[in-house]
């Protein structure tokens, strides 16, 4: 049985016997005082440096703001012990203990939070869940305080049952889960900090730095189970059995998930893609905006977001328009009329897409004189675009309309079919004859009909 130990009940019961004004109990209440202060200057110091965007503290995140006050105050409690010690040695010191454990407390709760705030990104849900945790560390802290807490630890260690020659109780199995989750929190934490460093590496290729942090994520989250479990008492080798059930599982139903997550380090390692690229899936075009160890976020032109699983970029074709140079050529063509002076034409073509910035320069754009149809001049203007993936309309539009304006300017005649319908009384020689109710006549872009009478 463990035992009891009610700290609020010893520190009441030695101050009923001993009082309030003796030199160690003052001493003590110097030493929170000094510690809470100590606590407040150091956060009110470093709160604005922290929050700073220039910080070179700000990878850490602002969320570390919380733990300056906890920590230090808990620092300066137990330093004030060591102290006290020399001075007043053989006395328990228990209401330092009280504010120790109500600091640790206090650290426990930061420390998750800030945990849980940076590993997910300030997710809604956090802020909910935050004040669950809090509520559930405060409730243990205080069982612990009056003494309940370790009668409970006993009476769920009591329930308990054998795996094989492991003893495995209830209480196990909650140190177990929450070992667990430590771990991997701590472990997702620090996968997070290196991505973020790996990320702002600027000499690395993109795909290397993708794969660099998935690798990281997964050897510190195998890290963290393995580290995990034995702290706690439980044998890493009965892993093996859960390893035995994950390979059936894979084997039958899970080989579709298993072939995502290859295909994602295959797709990592031969660079096939990469972030920024414009490619088509299928039918689906877009930039690839995210590359995770399952599928790719591939973001239209329209703003729309496809999650394309990793095995269709391995097992299908993909245009990758992005794979050695992003720039690409596309033409946009128009129609003059047979009297327009052709150099001009061309010449007025290649000016149109001059002084933009989106248009590749070197090599200049060219005009092309396409064909000659039935009433116009079929001609054409050739371009390289530099950044495909902010898309083509606006593009094409603004270049339309200087042409447009262009041709107005120089009296450039752009024809269009014209459909003319004349009404008029038959003469007396055409309706003399009973099988002619009327007739049409065609001219080039123009069509005179005459209706039956």
């Amino acid at each position: 049985m463990t035992p009891r130990e009610n700290l609020v009940a010893e520190l009441i019961g030695d101050i009923n016997q001993h009082g309030w004004i003796r030199p160690d109990l003052v001493s003590q209440m110097g030493v929170v005082l000094v510690a809470v202060l100590a606590g407040v200057i150091l956060y009110h110091f470093l709160k604005p440096q922290l929050y700073s965007e220039q910080s070179r503290w700000q990878w850490l995140g602002q969320g570390v703001i919380r733990l300056i006050f906890p920590l230090t105050a808990l620092t300066v409690t137990k330093l004030g012990t060591v102290v006290l010690a020399t001075i007043y040695p053989g006395i328990a010191f228990r209401l330092i203990g009280v504010a120790d454990v109500l600091l640790l407390a206090m650290v426990n709760i930061s420390v998750i939070a800030y945990l849980l705030r940076h590993v997910f990104n300030e997710a809604p849900w956090v802020g909910r869940w935050e004040r669950r945790i809090a509520a559930l560390i405060w409730l243990a802290y205080a069982l612990h305080v009056v003494g309940i807490l370790p009668e409970i630890a006993d009476s769920l260690d009591d329930i308990s049952f054998h795996l094989g020659h492991q003893r495995i109780s209830v209480l196990t199995i909650l140190q177990g889960l929450a070992s667990v989750a430590g771990t991997m929190l701590v472990a997702m934490w620090l996968s997070r900090l290196a991505e973020r460093w790996l990320m702002r590496a600027d000499m690395l290729d993109t795909s290397l730095r993708v794969m660099l942090t998935k690798i990281i994520q997964t050897l510190l989250v195998v890290m963290a189970v393995l580290v995990a479990l034995p702290l706690v008492g439980i044998d890493p080798t009965v892993l093996s059995v859960f390893g035995g059930a994950l390979g059936v599982g894979l084997g039958l139903g899970l080989q579709k998930i298993a072939s995502n997550y290859v295909s994602g380090f295959i797709i990592l390692l031969d660079r096939s893609v990469r972030l920024g690229d414009l490619v088509q899936i299928g039918d689906r075009q877009g930039v690839i905006s995210r590359l995770t160890s399952r599928y790719i976020v591939l973001k239209g032109l329209d703003g729309t977001e496809a999650l394309v699983p990793n095995d269709t970029l391995v097992t299908s074709t993909v245009v990758n328009q992005s794979y050695t140079d992003k720039k690409i050529w596309t033409k946009l063509a128009f129609t003059v009329g047979y009297e327009s002076d052709m150099d001009l034409v061309l010449q007025l073509l290649v000016q149109a897409t001059e002084g933009l910035e989106r248009v590749v320069q070197d090599p200049k754009p060219f005009p092309y004189l396409d064909s000659f149809g039935d009433s116009a001049v079929n001609v054409s203007v050739g371009f390289w675009i530099k950044d495909p993936e902010n898309g083509q309309g606006s593009l094409k539009s603004e270049i339309n309309l200087r042409v447009w304006h262009l041709f107005k300017r120089h009296g450039i005649n752009i024809p269009f079919n014209r459909l003319d319908v004349v009404h008029f009384e038959p003469s007396n020689k055409l309706a003399g004859d009973g099988n002619l109710q009327g007739y049409a006549t065609s001219e080039p872009n123009k069509t005179v009909v005459a209706p039956d009478n």
